[in-house]
Formats: C-alpha cells, structure tokens, sequence
C-alpha cells in the first residue's frame, strides 16, 4: 500500500501538557494524541521515560486516537534539562515528546562570603540553600549597590571561584559599604538572600609572599632561616601585615605551622632534623589598611621552597667515648640547658637567639673534640 499523504506542516502527534513543571511527589496524566494523517489508532501507541518504556498498566485510550500515561509520585528530574516523555508508534518511531521538569524551589541562598586581591577587584561566594539540589537548572545572580545612593548592579563574572561565586573586576569606590545579596531563579520559583554589608578595606587580601629563600644558619644542624619579601602590590599602601610560616619535611605530608612571626619578613625555625630536606611556606594577612579596624583575609600560601640541614657530625662517631659519670652529669646538664634554650627560641622570638648560636656551635665543636680523644690510642 503506499505510504498516506501528509502535508509537510502536519505533526505526527501532540503530547499535553507540553513541558510542565512539577513538584517533586506529583502525579502527572499526560495524553498523546495522533493527527488524523497517520492512521494511527491508540493501541498502536506506547510510551517511554528516559529511554524506558512505561508499563501498559498505566496507560488509557481516552479515544481511538488518544493514549493517556499515568505518573504517580514524581521523583527529582534525573538531568537538569528536563525528563524526557516521548509517545511511540509501535514500530518504535517517535511521534511526539515532551520534557518533565520535576524539582523544588531554590532555598534562599546563604554563607555570602567575599575577599578583595590587593584592593582591585572582589570575588564573592556563597551556599545554594540548607538542602541545595532542586534537581532543575537554577540561576544565581549576584547583585550589589553602594549602601546610600548606590544603583542595582548585577555582577557578570561566573565560576571564578568555583559553581557558586562571581568576580567583580573593577571601578569598586573604597571607603564607602556595599550592600550584596544573591538572587536565586527556577522554574518553580525566587529566593533572595539576606543582604551582607561590607567595605572593600576589611575584606582584602594579598598575593603571596614573593622572594622566599629558605637558608641554613651557618653548621647549626637543627635551624633554617627564612627570608621573604612583602606583597608588592601594596607597597604604597598604608598597612601592617602579619605572617605565618608552615613547613614539613620531605617525607611527610604534616604541615606544621609557626604562628607568631608578626609583621618581620625573616624568621629563625629552631628544632629541626639534622641532615633533613624541608619545604617551607610563607603566606600574608594584610590588616589596618588605611585605618581598617578588621583584620584581612589570608592569602594563598607562596610556593613551597626547599632546603636542608646541615648533617649532625655526632652521628658519624658511631659511639660516644667513655667519659664517666662527670661526664654524664655534664650531659645531663647541657642537656637540660639546650632544652631550655631551645624552648625559648622556638618559632621566630629574637629571645636568646645569639647566646643559642654561641652555645649550639660550642657544643658541637666539643662533641667533635670529644670524638677526636676518644678515637687516639
């Protein structure tokens, strides 16, 4: 037989509702109904969800030309673009489709946190809501305005700082407060969030520190030195800045950190491994920018650089000489006076720092002495 004519602006069939939007937990009846061209009757239909076939139980002829599906307690859309209800003829071929939208409202978004790089620009990020997913595609839009007479401005920058932030790259007026809130938009609905209050010179933070050298202290075998630069892109800034230092030795993936070294670009690191490679990283907190009363925000840590004790010259020995028990006693002692010391001059304190060197090296001179007597016949 040959095939029926059909006019080339005839669609095979319709599917209602085309496209709807539903709350997670609905029930949907969807119909699909074949133009009169195709001679196609309702028992020639089947129907399919994502690829699926849909069980022949929930189907219903509402007329010789229309099939229903019944879809009870809607789950979340599986993609974002919609779940796909699609009215086959038996053959298999597709007649007419229809995307589910299925999903939640957007939750008031929460967490606006923001920084600025060296006072030229800000980057905001923020949480989705409590629960977050609302199986739909939804749009964040961060807004903001100067606090007084400020206008609307809708940030362009997206996913700068991961899914949900945006950069604003420049022309932001300093010693003025910004007001900024996020603007959440589905298909099922808006959230606003509350709106966070902030001034450009309490949120800034800096590049790394640039120019780390990491040095040893002459033959002291447990010490290093750092060395770094200030962030040069706030050299004509009216600012403190203070510091914190990690480090690690090669084989471990521990950082440890050393809190106190203010705002100096040079620090003593005392207790260390003799003969031992560390890395050591240096990073910034730039606080009281023009007057700032808050601190502000850590920048990233500088790239880690590498250096190594001095190797202990005791170990070589391979045993100590007997010295009795004055000599004991006098270990002991150093002992406990090197103990104390140490203690003291630990982290980046100028504390003794001299009399530590004097005694570290006297120490070390002695024990190669010592070494040296004891080898003789």
């Amino acid at each position: 037989l040959p095939p029926p004519f059909v006019s080339p602006a005839a669609d095979p069939a319709v599917i209602s509702p085309q496209d709807p939007t539903l709350l997670i937990g609905s029930s949907l009846v969807a119909t699909c109904t074949v133009s009169p061209d195709f001679h196609l009757k309702a028992e020639d239909l089947y129907w399919t969800l994502n690829g699926r076939r849909l069980p022949a139980a929930s189907y219903a002829a509402l007329g010789p030309t229309t099939l229903s599906v019944a879809l009870a307690r809607l789950n979340g859309s599986k993609q974002q673009s919609g779940d796909n209800l699609v009215c086959h003829s038996r053959d298999g071929g597709i007649l007419a489709g229809s995307c589910l939208y299925v999903g939640l409202p957007p939750e008031k978004p929460v967490n606006i946190t923001c920084w600025s790089k060296n006072m030229k620009d800000l980057t905001c990020k923020w949480a989705p809501g409590t629960e977050g997913e609302t199986f739909l595609h939804t749009n964040y839009t961060l807004k903001y305005k100067l606090r007084w007479y400020g206008r609307d401005n809708t940030c362009q920058e997206y996913h700068t700082a991961g899914p949900y932030s945006c950069h604003i790259p420049k022309d932001l007026a300093l010693f003025t407060p910004y007001e900024i809130w996020v603007e959440a938009s589905n298909r099922l609905g808006v959230a606003v969030s509350d709106v966070v209050m902030l001034d450009i010179l309490d949120v800034v933070t800096t590049d790394p520190p640039s120019d780390v050298h990491v040095s040893r202290v002459g033959d002291l075998e447990d010490q290093l030195s750092v060395r770094w630069s200030s962030p040069p892109a706030l050299k004509d800034f009216l600012f403190q800045a203070k510091y914190q230092i990690q480090y690690r030795v090669e084989d471990s993936s521990e950082w440890k950190v050393v809190d106190d070294v203010g705002n100096q670009t040079s620090c003593r690191l005392a207790g260390l491994r003799p003969g031992t490679v560390y890395f050591v990283q240096v990073r910034c907190n730039p606080f009281g920018i023009y007057g700032s009363k808050k601190a502000g925000i850590w920048s990233d840590w500088s790239n880690p650089t590498a250096a190594s004790t001095p190797r202990s010259e005791r170990a070589a020995g391979g045993c100590d000489p007997k010295g009795g028990e004055q000599n004991t006693t006098l270990r002991r002692e150093l002992k406990q006076f090197f103990g104390w010391v140490k203690k003291h001059a630990y982290g980046c304190s100028n504390l003794g720092i001299k009399l530590y060197d004097q005694w570290r090296v006297w120490l070390q001179k002695s024990h190669k002495t010592r070494n040296q007597v004891g080898k003789e016949p």
